[in-house]
This record gives structure tokens, C-alpha cells and sequence, in this order.
């Protein structure tokens, strides 16, 4: 897999993905729509107000994942549960949603994208594209990584790393790593 970002002519990036890099992408883009959840419609009859104040989840996820996406906002401590399940109540809501957007940007762009002669995805991202595609390379990292159970100690990182072919793991691995390349380079693309 070597498909990564470059900077494109007139601002935003480009990427050229080959048929198996935009099917994998596109997948743990689905992947992570489903583990979001379905959004919330609120009935049509609704108070517009009411819908504008509606309330979340008061308690963190059960999944080590969405827990991971959605972080209490407050550390440990009496009043720190209590803080967050308040935070959590008024933005949860929102983040999943914005989440939500940004892994269907993600797909839609797969899936509107022109191919060259030899089938390859070609993408050029806008600006706003860029910001919903680094969101949702960010969130599929994070989701990867916790299902990695990858830490910032240095040796259980090599021994990811070194993972032997037949692990289940090493296809995630894989792809953890190949994310990060691609959030890498987008970053590099629209700062330059």
C-alpha cells in the first residue's frame, strides 16, 4: 500500500488510492459508522427548542473504543464523574454527529472519486474536505488503537510492530500504521 496525500494545485490535497487501499478505507469507514451508532432523529413534530437543548448520554460508553471517542472531560476524582456526565449530557450528541459526518465524507469522497486508467481512486479534497478526512483518519486511528491496546510503552510498541504473519492482529497493525501515514501527509499537504 503506498497511497499518501500530496498537496494539490489550487490548495487541499490529493491522494491516489489503489482499487484494494479504497476498498479497505471505505470499509473501516462503514466500519466506524456502525460502531457510532445510528443518529438520533428527532420527531418531526418536536419543539425546535427542544431539539436544540436535547440532552445525551449522561455515562461514558461501555465499548474501550467509543470510550476512547468520546473521553470523559474531566480526570479522576468525586466531582469529576459528576462534571463529565454534565459535559457529556450537552456534547455528546454533537460530536457524534460531527463524527459521523466526517466518516461519511470520507465515503463519499471514495465513492465520487474519478479512477485513471489502471482503476486507481484519484481524490482532490478542499479544504473542508481535508478537515472531515483528518477527522475520520484520526478517529479510525483511535478506534485501531484501542483495539490494539496500543500504550506509549516503548517495548509493547516494538513488539506490535513485530508482529508475525500469522497474528490476527497484524492486518490492523497494518492498517493502524498505514492510517497514520496518510493523516501524516495530510497534515504535511494543507501546511505547506
Amino acid at each position: 500500500m503506498a497511497g499518501l496525500f500530496k498537496p494539490a494545485r489550487h490548495g487541499g490535497a490529493a491522494l491516489t488510492l489503489d482499487p484494494v487501499e479504497a476498498s479497505i478505507l471505505r470499509s473501516l469507514a462503514v466500519q466506524m459508522l456502525e460502531l457510532l451508532g445510528p443518529e438520533d432523529e428527532p420527531a418531526e413534530d418536536d419543539d425546535p427548542l427542544a431539539r436544540l437543548f436535547a440532552e445525551g448520554p449522561s455515562k461514558a460508553p461501555d465499548d474501550p473504543a467509543l470510550a476512547r471517542l468520546f473521553p470523559d472531560a474531566y480526570g479522576e476524582g468525586e466531582d469529576a464523574a459528576e462534571h463529565s456526565a454534565e459535559f457529556r449530557r450537552f456534547t455528546e450528541n454533537d460530536l457524534r454527529s460531527r463524527k459521523r459526518g466526517d466518516a461519511l465524507a470520507l465515503i463519499r469522497g471514495i465513492d465520487g472519486a474519478g479512477s485513471d486508467r489502471k482503476g486507481r481512486t484519484e481524490l482532490k479534497l478542499d479544504r473542508d474536505g481535508c478537515t472531515h478526512w483528518l477527522g475520520a483518519l484520526n478517529d479510525l486511528r483511535l478506534t485501531l488503537g484501542t483495539r490494539l491496546e496500543v500504550t506509549e510503552d516503548p517495548e509493547a510498541a516494538e513488539d506490535l510492530y513485530r508482529l508475525p504473519d500469522e497474528d490476527p492482529r497484524k492486518p490492523l497493525m497494518m492498517a493502524y500504521l498505514w492510517l497514520g501515514g496518510l493523516q501524516e501527509t495530510l497534515i504535511e499537504a494543507i501546511t505547506r
